[in-house]
């Protein structure tokens, strides 16, 4: 096994006529929750679609488990990796069971397979599928459609996760208790995760590193205690004072003092 599940080595991206990704050069370790944040425009989801073939490079080289990407190979690439994204992603028109085996209907898997698998992820995700599998999406709350979009990233058993903005569309409760549900799920089932997020707050919580990108570069790749305690720049620093604010106006709000 290569000792890194995803690499970057000198990647390029343009689109239209705005670079995107300039020289970038990413490590993504086995096992390892990542967080990439960054303004808008900055190249986070762009880093996704990437990693996941969905879009080319202009040039450069990206490994995934050791091995380049291969072009004409990449439906297979793209079932190894779940991908989760805001909003759950659940087509409106279908049933859980049909929403969760999509992709395994198409890689041939017997009705019988499809259904013992539906049973078990949804359990892993704490809904009875007996309730869950003949309802649609808008019979869920946002919180349990979530939970259905990540049952359907952990479908085919993947050993990356791609996740963008995920948790962005929930209410601040439910938010919580998803990040904290899917932290449960990453330790059990060994995962290798990589999220795109605006909230540093969440980065925070949630990664062994967050990497900051910056007009298409890496600003600073950390620990979430690296990146507070030794800003790398006054981007960086920037970043960390919103959380600094944010923790003193709840403490103030506290003690009555707003």
């Amino acid at each position: 096994m290569s000792d890194y599940a995803i690499e970057f080595r000198s990647v390029n991206k343009t689109l239209g006529e705005k670079q995107i990704l300039s020289l970038l050069d990413l490590k993504i370790e086995h096992n390892k929750f990542y967080s990439l944040i960054g303004e808008s425009g900055s190249g986070k989801t762009t880093c996704l679609r990437l990693m996941n073939g969905l879009i080319k490079a202009d040039s450069g080289h990206i490994f995934v488990q050791g091995k380049e990407i291969n072009y004409n190979k990449v439906v297979n690439l793209r079932r190894k990796m779940g991908y989760a994204i805001q909003g759950s992603g659940l087509f409106p028109h279908l049933t859980c069971l049909e929403n969760l085996s999509l992709i395994a209907k198409r890689k041939g898997w017997s009705d019988r397979k499809i259904s013992k698998r539906a049973h078990e992820i949804l359990e892993v995700v704490s809904l009875n599928p007996n309730e869950f599998l003949k309802k649609y999406p808008k019979q869920m709350s946002g919180g349990q459609q979530q939970r259905v979009g990540i049952a359907r990233s952990l479908f085919l058993n993947p050993r990356i996760m791609l996740m963008d903005e995920p948790f962005g569309a929930l209410d601040p409760y439910t938010r919580t208790e998803i990040q904290d549900f899917f932290l449960s799920l990453k330790k059990q089932y060994e995962l290798t995760v990589v999220l795109v997020t605006h909230d540093i707050s969440e980065a925070l919580k949630m990664s062994d590193e967050i990497i900051v990108l910056n007009n298409g570069k890496v600003e600073q790749q950390g620990s979430p205690h690296e990146i507070v305690t030794q800003p790398k720049s006054d981007y960086i620093e920037n970043y960390v004072s919103i959380v600094e604010k944010h923790a003193e106006m709840f403490q103030n709000i506290k003690l009555g003092n707003v």
